[in-house]
């Protein structure tokens, strides 16, 4: 059975404030997660809309919110189980947990709730394999984001 969850961690060259800023508002979202832009209500039960030009669009709801150490939502990438809104069964939990580090921040993400997608144990695993890598990508793009725009 694959794992329930996935767990990504790098060290960023930029404040605690600044990396918050680079992971909740929409217009560096939109860069450096999804290609063709965001939405986010940022808030508890806020929506967040996260669109990507060769992956479409995938939807989430926004679980905690507390500014400059702690960013979660609950979201639905996947094509199986498929569903636009994230509920039980077709979604996972995304938290971004941020620590002062020096003069930088280190920045935590971790994806879980795999296990609990209802479809095949094959379905799981390659969700949890294309989430892997995708995270794997997508904080490279951070990092490489946040060094231009970091100042």
């Amino acid at each position: 059975m694959a794992t329930d969850q996935i767990e990504r961690e790098t060290i960023i060259a930029a404040p605690v404030e600044r990396v918050w800023e680079l992971i909740t508002e929409p217009e560096h979202v939109g860069k450096w997660f999804g290609d063709a832009g965001a939405d986010i209500d940022l808030r508890p039960g806020g929506s967040m809309t996260l669109r990507w030009s060769e992956h479409g669009t995938s939807r989430a709801q926004i679980e905690q919110v507390e500014p400059h150490s702690l960013f979660s939502y609950r979201w639905a990438p996947f094509k199986d189980p498929g569903g636009a809104e994230p509920v039980e069964g077709n979604s996972t939990l995304v938290e971004f947990t941020l620590f002062e580090e020096g003069d930088g921040t280190r920045l935590r993400v971790v994806e879980s709730g795999f296990a609990g997608l209802l479809c095949s144990d094959e379905q799981r695993a390659a969700n949890v394999e294309g989430n892997t890598e995708g995270w794997k990508a997508e904080i490279g793009e951070l990092e490489a984001y946040a060094s231009k725009v970091a100042a």
